[in-house]
């Protein structure tokens, strides 16, 4: 065993239920117009208040008719047309036929259409090749969705799925969950905003940048509050200021074993932490609990660890918190894997890879350098390889289970 590798610490799976025992959903409800709602999660059940289609209507262009009039002829007198939006207003009767439109209204007196490419038509005598089925290529009345029908419920994040949807019902309002607000911050002496020039020990935090992508992939609004500075007086204002203002404080750095005790003291007189050890790699240091009315996540320092704790236990976390019941973990499966991935029991362990398909069998190899430093990993993977707690060295040729990066990663 390594270093960190130490006996009895928290399994990953003990830690999110640990985290998602204690979170509920946030209960403030608002009405919000369907342009400004992608994001948000519904506070009700959507139900249709109309027939998708209203109106019986055509599946391709063509000819509307009725399919009993084609059992002793082949030929049909074209009486008029139909459009969508303009509709044929008369009523076709036996021996005629009315050229139709995809999407417009079938006429009265007509049960199918017949495909332009099926006919030979000769000025308004148009003759069919083909004998039909009644309601052939005839959209019904409610063939997507019926009147009353419960096409979303309470607890759908509305994406790009799900936005049309609500449009073609007619809906412009309806009834949210406000989004969770998470205010995050970085600490530590040696680390500096970009674009600025680095003095000996420094380096640039990047791990802000991360944390605000993610948190508004993940539907929360944030509030960025910068780089903290090793002093207990900055610390405990960034404290105060992200608890007052915020559903969550998220902070990187600072809970790692050795770090100064600035962070765990204010913790322990402004709320209640508990420290976790976790049985993750990377991402062993990690704290949650509250502090004044906010919860608060501790992330490690490293930029793996941070990224990869944000998006296993804060991102199902968040989805909770705002009221998002249809939430699904990033999809696993069986990979053969391809090159050597290096491991020790003790710690389930997250490492970079890249899957591809071959054959139809998925496989997935290594990124190369696993340090909890090194990001470049995270730029190049499509998956994380999750290796089990007690499993050792991996070789080309075995099986493992792969995760693949969900929406948030892209």
């Amino acid at each position: 065993m390594g270093c960190c590798d130490v006996p009895g610490l928290m399994t990953v799976e003990t830690a999110l239920n640990n985290i998602l025992t204690q979170v509920s959903p946030l209960t403030t409800i608002t009405t919000i117009a369907l342009t400004d709602a992608m994001g948000m999660v519904l506070a009700e059940d959507i139900l249709s208040p109309i027939n998708v289609p209203p109106f019986a209507n055509s599946a391709m262009d063509g000819y509307a008719l009725r399919a009993a009039d084609l059992e002793h002829t082949d030929t049909l007198t074209m009486i008029g047309k139909s459009f969508a939006g303009i509709p044929f207003t008369g009523t076709c009767e036996a021996g005629q036929c009315v050229r139709i439109m995809t999407g417009a209204e079938i006429p009265a007196g007509t049960d199918v259409v017949i495909m332009q490419e099926e006919t030979h038509v000769d000025g308004n005598s148009i003759q069919f090749t083909i004998k039909p089925k009644a309601n052939d290529n005839i959209r019904p009345v409610g063939d997507d969705v019926h009147l009353g029908e419960t096409v979303l419920v309470k607890g759908t994040r509305l994406t790009a799925r799900e936005m049309p949807l609500l449009a073609s019902l007619g809906i412009a309002s309806f009834a949210v969950y406000r989004r969770p607000k998470v205010a995050f911050f970085s600490t530590g002496d040696e680390l500096r905003p970009v674009g600025e020039a680095l003095a000996a020990g420094q380096i640039y935090d990047s791990n802000r940048y991360g944390m605000k992508a993610l948190l508004e992939k993940f539907g929360c609004d944030v509030l960025d509050l910068g780089i903290i500075p090793d002093c207990p007086e900055k610390l405990r204002q960034a404290f105060v200021t992200a608890s007052t203002d915020a559903d969550v404080v998220i902070t990187s750095g600072g809970v790692s074993v050795g770090e100064a005790d600035y962070t765990k003291d204010i913790l322990d007189q402004e709320g209640k932490i508990g420290f976790w050890k976790i049985a993750m790699k990377p991402g062993k240091p990690f704290a949650f609990g509250t502090i004044n009315n906010a919860w608060f996540c501790g992330l490690p320092g490293n930029p793996v660890s941070a990224m990869l704790t944000l998006y296993q236990l804060v991102q199902p976390m968040l989805a909770k918190l705002a009221g998002h019941s249809q939430y699904q973990p990033p999809v696993r499966l069986q990979a053969k894997a391809t090159s050597m991935f290096k491991k020790r029991p003790g710690r389930t362990d997250f490492q970079r890879g890249i899957y591809s398909i071959n054959n139809g069998q998925f496989e997935v190899t290594t990124t190369g350098n696993q340090g909890s430093g090194a990001f470049s990993s995270m730029h190049h993977a499509n998956c994380f390889v999750v290796l089990e707690q007690d499993r050792g060295r991996v070789e080309a040729g075995e099986l493992v289970t792969i995760e693949m990066f969900n929406h948030t990663m892209y």
